[in-house]
């Protein structure tokens, strides 16, 4: 199958983007609640196409958490972009917060493949490498050390906390604004709530979920002429869906919709569960 070109960039732009939030919304990580685990299955889809799947675990203990991710291209997406991407993240418990350490990521295609491996030491990164090293990009903005403080990595971003006794499934879960580094761009992300919808996964988790607006503004180590990111920092109809860890007051998405020039992007799961970890069996774990 062969496509404009135009319209091959335009579907490889919706994939990645589909990812890289999937990877790295939200990043709201706060303070931790008990404990549970979650594994999750997600389709991704173009105009109700599919064209990419991935699959999600998560662990959360007393004083350690870990989570994974790996997708990759199907359908119309795999007949011109082969494309695998994999994440892992870790981090420990520290007065009920979630504080990332080590972040690994790794995107193949059919052309190349690429590593970022990061370390973080109390919201800030300590160090970070990209394997093999990209060009110098003269049109890139620089990112300074400024840019990464107070941060967090893609793959702990999508563990958002909610404090405090009450439902964490209310308007309160998207009340947040954190900043993102991924180990190549710095960008801010914004939730806002809009309302609430019942889900239903093929197997798995079937109740409330909480739906918030996304707004993504790029800060710093990106081309400022790139459409891709001009046409998301300008969309205001993006959209996250987040469902709980059973067991934990943390919230995770369950499907993201984002307005692409080719039709809505949406990245829904299929199957989420999830389940909480009785004190004794995650003493055993640890």
């Amino acid at each position: 199958m062969t496509l404009p070109r135009s319209m091959a960039a335009s579907v490889r732009t919706a994939g990645g983007v589909s990812f890289a939030l999937f990877a790295a919304m939200l990043a709201m990580t706060g303070p931790a609640a008990a404990q549970g685990k979650l594994e999750a299955h997600y389709d991704v889809t173009l105009s109700g196409i599919l064209v990419g799947t991935g699959v999600w675990a998560v662990d959360i203990l007393d004083d350690q958490y870990s989570t994974t991710a790996n997708g990759g291209a199907t359908g119309l997406l795999k007949a011109f972009a082969h494309g695998t991407g994999t994440g892992a993240s870790q981090g420990r418990v520290v007065n009920g917060a979630l504080v990332p350490a080590n972040y690994t990521a790794t995107i193949s295609s059919s052309k190349k493949s690429e590593t970022i491996r990061m370390s973080l030491v109390g919201g800030n990164v300590k160090d970070f490498v990209i394997e093999p090293t990209p060009p110098v990009d003269a049109k890139r903005i620089p990112v300074t050390d400024a840019h990464k403080r107070g941060v967090v990595d893609p793959m702990s971003a999508p563990l958002l906390h909610v404090p405090g006794t009450a439902d964490p499934l209310g308007p309160e879960a998207c009340h947040a604004t954190t900043g993102v580094f991924d180990g190549r761009m710095r960008y801010d992300l914004r939730l806002d709530f809009k309302r609430m919808e019942m889900v239903k996964s093929e197997k798995g988790y079937h109740g409330p979920a909480v739906v918030c607006a996304i707004y993504f503004s790029p800060i710093a180590g990106y081309v400022p002429d790139r459409l891709a990111i001009k046409y998301l920092a300008a969309q205001r109809n993006m959209e996250i869906w987040l469902a709980p860890i059973a067991g934990t007051r943390v919230l995770v998405p369950y499907r993201l919709t984002i307005p692409t020039p080719l039709g809505t992007g949406k990245l829904e799961s299929t199957q989420f569960i999830t389940s909480a970890i009785p004190p004794k069996t995650a003493a055993k774990a640890q």
